[in-house]
């Protein structure tokens, strides 16, 4: 793979509200069902497209969302998380969420297998995970890309890796870090993302709490 930061400038302009906050998760090898259970997810309906996607959540934040009420009590307090599967791995995408970047869900969310995250939001706050076993093999914050963390955040190849995606190492040039946040999950998962692929997948909708 060879995806760069120029390769997915069409997402905030395709989905401008998850540009202003999301959390995409990818984990290699399961199925979208046992994403949504370590989740801890209520399972819901499903979506067809991504834009499907952020409707269902648009009506589940302003309380108009008939399945969430029967499914559970209005006073828990939960996330609506979206998964879909495509070349061997599962993909959750979180409008407005986080919980694919705290490391108390990942351990259980990659447990086994292999995970690679990021998020974003209109605040300025991002991070990058990627996680394999249980250990954590790479972290940092898009805006800072040269202040990483893990096991191969200094390993060779890494830095060349992260300017290859797009991101600046030796200059404070913030524009196009999230959008090399995802030409570096590509690299990492060899799953492309892009508008058709995006609207042509059936989603899962669960509701999982939020710690």
């Amino acid at each position: 793979m060879t995806a760069h930061a120029t390769d997915y400038t069409w997402f905030t302009r395709r989905y401008p509200v998850l540009g202003e906050a999301c959390c995409l998760t990818q984990v290699q090898g399961l199925a979208a069902g046992e994403l949504l259970r370590r989740f801890n997810a209520l399972p819901g309906t499903g979506a067809v497209g991504l834009e499907e996607v952020v409707a269902r959540w648009s009506s589940y934040t302003n309380g108009a969302d008939a399945e969430a009420r029967e499914l559970f009590d209005p006073a828990e307090d939960r996330l609506l998380v979206a998964v879909t599967e495509l070349d061997g791995w599962a993909l959750a995408v979180e409008p407005f969420g986080y919980l694919g970047t705290l490391d108390a869900e990942i351990l259980r969310l990659a447990e086994g297998t292999r995970l690679v995250s990021h998020y974003r939001n209109a605040l300025g706050a991002d991070h990058f995970h990627w996680w394999e076993h249980g250990i954590q093999r790479l972290h940092f914050e898009p805006l800072f890309p040269d202040q990483r963390d893990g096991t191969d955040a200094e390993a060779p190849g890494i830095p060349e890796l992260l300017t290859a995606c797009g991101f600046e190492l030796e200059t404070e040039a913030y524009d196009r870090c999230g959008e090399a946040a995802f030409a570096l999950a590509e690299r990492l998962t060899d799953v492309r993302l892009d508008p058709e692929r995006l609207e042509a997948a059936t989603f899962r909708i669960g509701y999982a709490p939020r710690p």
